[in-house]
């Protein structure tokens, strides 16, 4: 029990009930799990792209030849580019970079892969299909620290001098919300980055 309330949003009585369901549970289904939790540890990887998880040297994404290469969207962590995925809308390729900046957290630039994400726009051979670079989408959480992050990103992209777009996803209203319940920054933003019917 120990073990599992060391997992994130498991708590004491939520690792009570597993601890007693795989106590119960056929013992070769406990084997599966146990190896499912060892092939994944042992088996997944990072790209070496874009640093998505893979069990190969490249992800999925990165080998698909039917992707739009020259569009490159940033997230903050793997499970962010799920989320977009499962969305079935973006068409582009994906940059990981592994945290976001947190001086509070000790996290600065060093301990995310934006170099990566520089090398891939400077070097399109380091594109999968050697596709140059033309427009960066930001894709980071509106947070503090991710709004950081993206003005870190842009900041050194400027530096290079290449060129390329960079532009960020919407933010506005959610559908469904009401404006009263709204705080001031999701009205700014929705304000900001209003569009023509």
């Amino acid at each position: 029990m120990a073990e599992l309330c060391k997992l994130p949003g498991i708590g004491r009585r939520s690792a009570e009930r597993l601890i007693f369901h795989v106590l119960k549970a056929p013992a070769d289904e406990v084997d599966r799990l146990a190896r499912s939790l060892d092939d994944t540890k042992s088996g997944v990887r990072h790209c070496d792209v874009c640093y998505n998880l893979s069990e190969r040297s490249r992800c999925r994404i990165c080998e698909d030849p039917e992707r739009d290469r020259s569009r490159v969207l940033v997230v903050e962590q793997p499970r962010d580019l799920i989320a977009i995925e499962q969305t079935g809308q973006y068409r582009g390729l994906y940059h990981v970079l592994m945290g976001r900046l947190s001086p509070l957290d000790g996290i600065g630039p060093d301990e995310l892969t934006v170099d990566a994400l520089l090398d891939r726009v400077r070097d399109p051979s380091k594109q999968p299909g050697g596709v140059g670079v033309e427009e960066i989408v930001l894709g980071l959480n509106p947070t503090l620290e991710g709004d950081g992050t993206a003005l870190y990103v842009k900041e050194r992209l400027d530096e290079l001098g290449s060129g390329v777009t960079v532009t960020r996803l919407a933010r506005g209203l959610p559908s469904g919300g009401s404006l009263e319940m709204m705080n001031k920054a999701v009205l700014a933003d929705a304000l900001a980055g209003r569009r023509t019917l």
